[in-house]
Protein backbone atom coordinates (compact mmCIF):
# COMPACT_ATOMS: atom_id res chain seq x y z
CA UNK A 1 0.00 0.00 0.00
CA UNK A 2 2.93 1.98 0.46
CA UNK A 3 4.23 1.81 -2.22
CA UNK A 4 1.58 2.77 -4.39
CA UNK A 5 1.36 5.95 -2.40
CA UNK A 6 4.89 7.07 -3.64
CA UNK A 7 4.59 8.37 -7.21
CA UNK A 8 1.22 9.76 -6.14
CA UNK A 9 3.15 11.90 -3.69
CA UNK A 10 6.27 12.84 -5.82
CA UNK A 11 3.22 14.49 -8.59
CA UNK A 12 1.70 16.37 -5.73
CA UNK A 13 4.98 17.31 -4.65
CA UNK A 14 6.06 18.59 -8.12
CA UNK A 15 2.34 20.28 -8.61
CA UNK A 16 2.92 22.75 -5.44
CA UNK A 17 7.01 23.37 -6.54
CA UNK A 18 5.48 24.60 -9.86
CA UNK A 19 2.31 26.83 -8.46
CA UNK A 20 4.82 28.37 -5.91
CA UNK A 21 7.74 28.86 -8.55
CA UNK A 22 5.23 30.37 -10.83
CA UNK A 23 3.97 32.67 -7.79
CA UNK A 24 7.39 33.79 -7.27
CA UNK A 25 7.90 34.68 -10.82
CA UNK A 26 4.18 36.68 -11.04
CA UNK A 27 4.97 38.33 -8.10
CA UNK A 28 8.38 39.54 -9.25
CA UNK A 29 7.38 40.40 -12.77
CA UNK A 30 4.16 42.76 -11.14
CA UNK A 31 6.71 44.15 -9.02
CA UNK A 32 9.22 45.28 -11.74
CA UNK A 33 6.08 46.20 -13.50
CA UNK A 34 4.96 48.21 -11.19
CA UNK A 35 8.46 49.74 -10.19
CA UNK A 36 8.94 50.61 -14.04
CA UNK A 37 5.88 52.08 -15.17
CA UNK A 38 3.54 55.02 -13.82
CA UNK A 39 1.26 54.10 -16.52
CA UNK A 40 1.01 50.54 -15.25
CA UNK A 41 0.45 51.88 -11.40
CA UNK A 42 -1.92 54.52 -12.41
CA UNK A 43 -3.75 50.79 -13.90
CA UNK A 44 -3.51 48.92 -10.62
CA UNK A 45 -4.74 52.13 -8.92
CA UNK A 46 -8.14 52.32 -10.73
CA UNK A 47 -8.38 47.93 -10.86
CA UNK A 48 -6.44 46.34 -7.61
CA UNK A 49 -5.64 49.30 -5.25
CA UNK A 50 -5.13 47.17 -2.41
CA UNK A 51 -2.40 45.58 -4.00
CA UNK A 52 -1.06 49.24 -4.88
CA UNK A 53 -1.26 50.01 -1.60
CA UNK A 54 1.20 47.22 -0.41
CA UNK A 55 3.56 48.42 -2.91
CA UNK A 56 3.83 51.91 -1.48
CA UNK A 57 4.20 50.41 1.66
CA UNK A 58 7.10 47.97 0.99
CA UNK A 59 9.01 50.59 -0.95
CA UNK A 60 8.43 53.08 1.92
CA UNK A 61 9.61 50.27 4.44
CA UNK A 62 12.83 50.43 2.25
CA UNK A 63 13.28 53.35 2.41
CA UNK A 64 11.85 55.07 -0.66
CA UNK A 65 10.10 58.09 -0.38
CA UNK A 66 8.24 60.17 -2.26
CA UNK A 67 6.90 57.51 -5.36
CA UNK A 68 3.09 57.65 -3.92
CA UNK A 69 3.64 61.92 -3.96
CA UNK A 70 4.45 61.82 -7.56
CA UNK A 71 1.81 59.50 -8.21
CA UNK A 72 -0.90 61.13 -7.47
CA UNK A 73 0.29 64.57 -8.70
CA UNK A 74 1.02 63.48 -12.09
CA UNK A 75 -2.76 60.88 -11.98
CA UNK A 76 -4.11 64.97 -10.49
CA UNK A 77 -2.68 66.94 -13.34
CA UNK A 78 -3.96 64.47 -15.93
CA UNK A 79 -7.27 65.18 -14.61
CA UNK A 80 -7.39 68.67 -15.21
Amino acid sequence: MARTMEPLAKKIFQGVLVAELMGIFGAYFLLNKMNTSQVFRQTMNKKFPFILEVYYKSIEQSGMYGIREQDQEKWLNSKN
